[in-house]
């Protein structure tokens, strides 16, 4: 059963940092590419960062400079540090997991940022 589960969400000022964390398991971790995502209220989800199994990395164009995506196979985990924030940066963040044809996404973590 695969698993995705997120943390590190939470409430923080414009101009500050947060860490998320994804776990995941039952999934063949290091082919897999990694990725997060997010969706405003009234918004569709959209890309933020996705990394492959190589360490290859993608950014939207709105969080370059800002959000750096890492992962660490031996713990089957995902990062993503995001500093400089804005309050159009408020989501709900998901973790996703992409293999072939198998798409997983965990179940999302708010991020709000405060003007």
């Amino acid at each position: 059963q695969v698993q995705l589960v997120e943390s590190g969400g939470g409430l923080v000022q414009a101009g500050g940092s947060v860490r998320l964390s994804c776990s995941a398991s039952g999934i063949f971790f290091s082919m897999s590419r990694m990725g997060w995502y997010r969706q405003a209220p009234g918004k569709v989800r959209e890309l933020v960062a996705v990394i492959t199994g190589g360490g290859s990395t993608t950014y939207a164009d709105s969080v370059k400079g800002r959000f750096t995506i890492s992962r660490d196979n031996a713990k089957k985990a995902v990062y993503l540090q995001m500093n400089s924030l804005k309050p159009e940066d408020t989501a709900v963040y998901y973790c996703n997991a992409w293999m072939a044809t198998n798409d997983y996404w965990g179940q999302g973590t708010q991020v709000t940022v405060s003007s």
